[in-house]
């Protein structure tokens, strides 16, 4: 994609929020940048308002990713195109909602989540599955959701 394209792109609001301000349109491994781009914004939102906040703030990224998906895919084609990458920022957001501002626990947040996106077990391939801006969104809150789970059992047994 040319420069004048990536900035076209990001004169559309619902290109900007599906880029994650245009970090999908870096080169390179998109789902990466934008799960490493969420984490600056996840620990803030973990340092100010707790463990609960960041769920809240998952959730609400989830709602803004469904809008921006569905406009981004309307209005440069596409079903799930590489560049939207707001859904690698709602996933480890849900995957971080359960750590602390732990370093070890942001890296294994962070390992997890990659892991469950890219190789998409079951139940991660059936949100895939689902068509429009659903399908963009479902399966990394379902690798978030799974990433949590794991990532909860090793802050109960005391990894920091």
């Amino acid at each position: 994609m040319s420069a004048a394209t990536s900035l076209g792109l990001l004169r559309d609001p619902a290109a900007l929020v599906a880029t994650w301000f245009g970090v999908g349109l870096l080169p390179g491994p998109k789902g990466t940048w934008g799960t490493l781009a969420a984490l600056p914004f996840a620990a803030l939102i973990l340092h100010l308002f707790g463990n609960l906040g960041l769920v809240l703030a998952s959730l609400a990224l989830f709602g803004a990713g469904l809008w921006a998906a569905a406009g981004f895919t309307a209005r440069h084609g596409g079903d799930d195109r590489q560049e939207i990458v707001i859904d690698e920022v709602a996933g480890v957001c849900l995957a971080l909602s359960v750590a602390s501002l732990s370093l070890v626990h942001f890296a294994i947040g962070f390992a997890l989540f990659r892991l469950f996106d890219g190789k998409k077990p079951w139940p991660v391939s059936w949100g895939e599955e689902r068509s429009g801006a659903m399908g963009v969104m479902a399966d990394d809150m379902i690798a978030g959701a799974l990433s949590a789970c794991f990532l909860a059992m090793l802050v109960i047994a005391g990894v920091e």
